[in-house]
């Protein structure tokens, strides 16, 4: 074995059989319970309410949900029927030196938000700190709650969902509790949480308010959209099943329904945060609400979900995205602690006032990703991977020394587009950098560089799961023969 091939074979990013899920359908719905536990999910509600009345804020925060969902759901497949993390089936679309290129762009977003989360947190025990023991240093809590949240995620998947478990049932409850805190403080300064709006519009107006609510919930969702495959790939679904509704029922019920239900709630606790006290940070708000236990509790709370949240939706892809730059030398657990590092170093402290739109954008240049994502997998390989291929420095993923020059094109055509449309930013980079993608390989880049799996589209020989197989590398008995170029 070459060392640029060992290299590609990384023990962390080789597939997962149906030993190595783990995570139930219940376990990946009470992920998505804490991942929405976050800042910017209460900011997007404190906005919406500027302008536009709470139940026009849910309804389009609904919609916007479970669109954004339902693409998750669709990325999904790429992790449960072949096992593969994002970073590794990136090598289909942009090559094997290609994928480290858009990888790293996630993984720095994703660390980034890691950061934020981190420093959210930090201030929510800082308070809980300073009521027991009168104590106030807000960054020796940043520190302590990040490393605490990297050692958690270094001992594996497994401890992910087993602290989820235990977060998500406490992270409801609390959350109804911190509703009625709430709710309670705007209605003795005379503001009924469900009529009230800061500065209401009509019209025109009213209507792209709207837009602009259904399109912040997707944007926040496009990163984690396109690397789902890193946590879809530990979802147990059934071997030998072809009905994708029935493969697919935790990725499913995760996506469109826990997702959905609590991202709409907890857009409702920002909303009348901010309908009670002007501000949508409930750390703030609730230090000026409430008192004691109660005050504690809800604290307690945000320190739940912030760890919660970190660990599923910004350390596990981030890390994976690392190992995979690093290479085998760089296990998992060493790019946890890389994502540590990242989002530490760009201070989260300081960047916390223009983060949300920075990574609404980074988000719409995501998109990008997903609409190349989606083309590559359900509309030109029909779902059919040659996966041993994804391993090999020679194989017909290295195309023009290890790049994908149609997929970066796509990308940057996306992107750029997307850039100035930042409201809308997920469909457009979606649609044109899919569109363009599907265009330029079936009608120029895979007549050069032939796919086994588009050229003999065989179920037995690309299909994983679904026709019971466990991609093992070491099971590769008869080569992959393309036909000549033309």
């Amino acid at each position: 074995m070459s060392k640029r091939e060992s290299y590609l074979k990384s023990p962390d990013l080789l597939p997962i059989g149906q030993d190595g899920r783990k995570i139930t359908t219940l376990g990946f719905s009470f992920m998505w319970v804490g991942m929405v536990v976050v800042l910017a999910t209460f900011a997007i509600g404190g906005a919406g309410v500027i302008s536009l009345p709470l139940p026009l804020v849910i309804l389009g925060t609904i919609i916007g949900s479970v669109a954004i969902g339902l693409f998750i759901a669709l990325i999904a497949d790429i992790g449960i029927e072949h096992g593969l993390s994002f970073p590794v089936y990136m090598r289909a679309p942009f090559g094997t030196m290609g994928t480290h290129i858009p990888s790293i762009v996630r993984g720095v977003a994703a660390s980034m938000w890691f950061g934020i989360n981190t420093y959210f947190g930090a201030t929510a025990m800082n308070g809980i700190l300073g009521m027991l023991f009168e104590f106030n240093n807000w960054l020796a809590c940043f520190f302590i709650f990040a490393f605490v949240q990297l050692l958690n995620t270094a001992l594996g998947i497994k401890a992910v969902e087993r602290f989820a478990d235990m977060a998500a049932p406490t992270i409801i409850l609390i959350s109804i509790w911190m509703f009625l805190e709430l709710s309670g403080t705007a209605a003795a300064e005379g503001r009924n949480v469900w009529t009230w709006t800061e500065n209401p519009v009509t019209g025109a107006e009213a209507f792209t308010a709207f837009l602009v609510v259904i399109f912040s919930n997707m944007g926040f969702w496009a990163t984690l959209s396109a690397d789902i495959p890193s946590i879809s790939r530990f979802i147990k679904a059934p071997s030998f099943e072809r009905n994708w509704f029935k493969r697919n029922k935790g990725a499913i019920i995760g996506s469109l329904i826990a997702l959905p239900l609590t991202q709409t709630f907890m857009i409702i606790i920002g909303a009348v945060a901010y309908i009670a006290v002007q501000n949508y940070d409930p750390v703030i708000a609730l230090q000026e609400t409430a008192t004691g236990v109660v005050l504690g509790v809800l604290l307690l709370m945000i320190v739940l979900a912030q760890w919660s949240t970190n660990i599923s939706a910004n350390i596990v892809p981030a890390a994976t995205i690392f190992s995979n730059v690093g290479g085998p030398k760089f296990p998992f657990w060493a790019g946890v602690f890389a994502a540590g590092v990242v989002g530490t170093v760009v201070q989260p402290w300081s960047l916390f006032g223009i983060i949300i739109p920075v990574l609404l954008i980074v988000g719409g240049i995501l998109s990008a990703i997903v609409g190349i994502l989606f083309a590559d997998y359900y509309l030109l390989r029909k779902r059919r991977v040659n996966v041993y291929d994804l391993y090999k420095s020679e194989g017909q993923f290295k195309y023009a020394g290890g790049v994908n020059i149609a997929g970066f094109i796509s990308w940057v055509v996306g992107a750029v587009v997307s850039y100035f449309y930042p409201s809308y930013s997920f469909l457009i980079g979606f649609i044109l950098g899919g569109a363009c993608y599907y265009v330029l390989c079936k009608y120029w880049y895979f007549n050069k560089y032939k796919q086994a799996e588009i050229e003999d589209p065989s179920d037995e020989r690309f299909l994983g799961i679904t026709v019971g197989r466990n991609w093992n590398l070491d099971d590769e008995k008869v080569p992959v023969k393309l036909k000549d170029a033309k």
